[in-house]
């Protein structure tokens, strides 16, 4: 066996297409001295080159992706995260560059190293606009990168998904006895041996690795379900699954079906829009997020539900900008509104939080009025107890089983 191939493919989660993983294994398998089935490959046609629009950086995220590629070339199908890394800083140091645009055809590949990528993308919007198109595949690693993108469009034969995580076992044990081989290792630490491909897994081995898949399938999911704004309930529905042009859109792991070309056009326009129709600043727009927030608290008794942010502001400002705002304000409000809303719970006045979000309070202003609300009620009246011995020692509504609490567990995707 090759080591350093061999330990890049069995016994370490990956993020990648299980198609590809097996025609992967086709043509390494001899290489690994497995008995591998061969497979038929044929190498995909050239893609014609597009014309990019001034101003524009598209960067190639194809073939499969790992971590370094140990000096295997782009011929060999590899594209490490280091060099799309790179590629996006370059793009970022350069003044002439106004957007940039993931131009993603992979069915994913190593987690190490994967949502250090991701994050590092949604990083760069801060900075200079990223969309991302799924030509024709963005799945597993690919599709933790392509999320990231503030939008994300896919082709008509596009596919996306795989948010799933994969490990493989190969134990060799019978073809070594076969070829007249006999491996023992001699070993210090009960878990030395682990994943040996010369003995069958164990069952301590296997519950460590499966711990391992399961962590980073937690990773993977909650990164997708903030970057593209769904519940984590919904991304673990999956199930892994594949989802193509129109059905992943209905999914929300898409927003738009178009070539590429589409998007570049659809881009040059977006970073060549007049800028006073991109003035509404940060704070215009956590107002309207806060709103949001407080409206449900209110719904549970007297009314519906209004329109979204994102139907708001794109009345004004364009769908585009008010994706990009909405889902960065979003963030920055969710975990205050849940604090809030706790809060208030506990000191007995559920009524206040949806006030108290819509008018942008911190949660350490909200403490404050609630500890000056309580000092002026115990001065102005008399303190007495109403326990009685028949009273028993009930516990107050705790903060996880309020409504109140709920309704933003829900808004925020937290639920």
């Amino acid at each position: 066996m090759l080591p350093h191939l061999a330990s890049r493919l069995f016994g370490t989660p990956l993020l990648v297409h299980r198609a590809k993983l097996d025609v992967i294994l086709a043509v390494m398998g001899e290489r690994l001295g497995l008995a591998v089935p061969s497979v038929d490959l044929a190498l995909p046609p050239q893609k014609p080159a597009t014309a990019t629009p001034a101003g524009i950086a598209v960067i190639p995220v194809h073939g499969t992706l790992v971590k370094r590629s140990l000096g295997l070339e782009a011929a060999s199908g590899l594209t490490s995260y280091g060099e799309i890394a790179a590629m996006l800083d370059s793009a970022l140091a350069d003044p002439q560059v106004r957007g940039i645009l993931l131009d993603i055809d992979s069915p994913g590949g190593e987690a190490s190293g994967s949502f250090e990528l991701a994050r590092r993308v949604r990083e760069a919007t801060a900075i200079k606009p990223v969309w991302a198109e799924a030509n024709d595949a963005a799945y597993s690693a690919a599709y933790a990168i392509a999320a990231s993108a503030q939008r994300l469009f896919i082709t008509e034969t596009g596919g996306v998904g795989s948010i799933g995580v994969i490990a493989l076992h190969v134990d060799q044990s019978v073809k070594d006895a076969n070829d007249g081989y006999r491996f023992t290792a001699i070993t210090a630490g009960a878990h030395k041996n682990d994943y040996s491909p010369h003995e069958p897994l164990s069952d301590s081995a296997k519950t460590d690795l499966q711990s391992e898949v399961d962590r980073l399938y937690a990773i993977f999911t909650e990164h997708v379900a903030a970057m593209r704004g769904l519940k984590l309930d919904a991304v673990r529905a999956t199930e892994a699954g594949l989802y193509f042009g129109g059905n992943a859109v209905a999914q929300g792991l898409a927003d738009g079906v178009q070539t590429l070309e589409s998007t570049l056009a659809e881009f040059h326009r977006f970073i060549n829009a007049p800028k006073n129709a991109l003035t509404h600043s940060p704070s215009q727009v956590r107002g309207v997020i806060r709103a949001e927030a407080a409206h449900p608290l209110q719904e549970l008794i007297m009314s519906d539900p209004q329109d979204t942010p994102e139907e708001t502001l794109s009345e004004t400002i364009g769908v585009d900008e008010a994706a990009v705002l909405v889902a960065q304000a979003r963030r920055e409000v969710t975990q205050s509104a849940q604090a809030i809303a706790e809060v208030c719970m506990l000191a007995g006045c559920p009524d206040r939080a949806a006030q108290f979000i819509a008018a942008g309070k911190t949660e350490a202003e909200v403490r404050r009025a609630l500890i000056d609300a309580r000092a002026a009620q115990t001065e102005a009246t008399e303190i007495r107890s109403t326990i009685t011995a028949e009273a028993g020692t009930a516990i107050p509504s705790q903060p996880e089983t309020s409504p109140i609490v709920a309704a933003v567990k829900k808004l925020t995707g937290t639920a």
